[in-house]
């Protein structure tokens, strides 16, 4: 298979992407790790005019702590993240998760910004970003804005990026000392796409009460789903397996799993349904009481 005919540019720098953007946003689509566009551009599901290869912008590579919070440079490689041991002592539910992205010469190549622009619900990195509350600023000529998970993420493959904007860096702000992340999924094979998986922390305190909670759940819906009622039912009660049992029932109420050969969409929700469970006594039994780092 062989992708139709496009023209390609090749920006040398940030500025001069902004400007092809702006020129050729509407009829072109961004190339970073290629991961994703290229097996849609082989199976001519998108036909783009132009591509703009962004791989030259090294300035947009970067993974650097800031006032506490983790500032990712789009182009910055998964396997960095995966590798990085900053990121593996203050946010080690990225790192955990990067384990089941995909095969490591697929990690090797693919890029943070890149899996968030295309906005897959049974990707990893954007069900994460979601429980973590991330929030991606994105850039044009017209200036740059920043948005909150649910703004960058607003359906399947449809990021909140206008066509000529380019996300330039993801923020992770500081998670509070005291808390418990676990990241699990369920895939046939691994590296296959995830029949359904979910990112959870627990804040606890000394006492084992959780003072504070996230779950996202992937492959729940055209989008992560954050399931704000469960999230609010674990706040002030000890994190046992019976609170852990109704929080991940709730988690699934508004679920909307579609269903194909490999599993039905009953069957994906309870599949969920349970992941929830476990990621929620996983992250208990990580968590512990301190103050905010």
């Amino acid at each position: 298979m062989k992708p139709p005919v496009f023209d390609y540019e090749a920006p040398a720098s940030l500025e001069e992407a902004l400007a092809l953007l702006a020129e050729r946003g509407e009829d072109g689509k961004v190339l970073a790790g290629g991961q994703s566009l290229v097996p849609l551009l082989n199976f001519r599901l998108a036909r783009p005019e132009v591509l703009i290869d962004v791989n030259g912008l090294q300035e947009l590579s970067y993974l650097r702590r800031e006032e506490g919070s983790l500032r990712i440079g789009a182009m910055t490689r998964h396997a960095a993240l995966e590798r990085s041991r900053m990121a593996a002592e203050y946010w080690p539910l990225l790192t955990e998760a990067m384990g089941w992205v995909a095969h490591p010469q697929i990690r090797n190549r693919g890029t943070v910004g890149g899996s968030c622009a295309h906005a897959d619900p049974a990707a990893e990195l954007p069900v994460v970003l979601t429980a973590l509350d991330a929030r991606f600023r994105v850039a044009s000529t017209r200036g740059e804005r920043v948005l909150g998970a649910a703004d960058m993420f607003v359906g399947q493959l449809e990021p909140g990026i206008e066509p000529d904007e380019l996300l330039v860096e993801i923020e992770v702000p500081p998670v509070a000392a005291g808390t418990g992340a676990a990241f699990v999924e369920f895939a046939r094979r691994h590296g296959d796409f995830a029949l359904g998986g979910v990112a959870a922390m627990v804040e606890l305190d000394a006492e084992g009460i959780c003072r504070g909670a996230a779950i996202s759940l992937l492959g729940a819906g055209p989008t992560p789903l954050r399931p704000g009622d469960a999230e609010a039912a674990l706040v002030g009660a000890p994190l046992d397996p019976t609170t852990a049992t109704e929080a991940s029932n709730l988690a699934v109420t508004d679920a909307s799993p579609t269903g194909d050969l490999h599993g039905s969409a009953e069957y994906r929700r309870d599949l969920i349904e349970t992941l929830t469970r476990r990621a929620l006594l996983a992250a208990g039994e990580r968590a512990g009481g301190g103050e905010a780092r």
